[in-house]
């Protein structure tokens, strides 16, 4: 990514990044997940998503993320 994105939440279970990144959207913040599980072993896990978004909307999207994210 580059230098105007931050990383705003991270999980093991990509699935919850992605409902992290839809909640997001929902509120008109632009986010992106970005898998950095190791390809090489799958299924152990090894790695996190992490959702990322504009450096500007990243203390809004923490809080978003606080306060009503159900599934951390």
């Amino acid at each position: 990514m580059t230098d105007n994105w931050e990383v705003i939440y991270s999980s093991p279970l990509p699935h919850r990044a992605e409902l992290a990144k839809a909640l997001l959207l929902e509120h008109d913040i632009s986010a992106v997940v970005i898998n950095k599980q190791s390809s090489s072993y799958p299924t152990i896990g090894l790695g996190k998503s992490e959702v990322h978004v504009l450096t500007q909307d990243a203390i809004l999207a923490k809080v978003i993320i606080e306060n009503e994210a159900t599934f951390s």
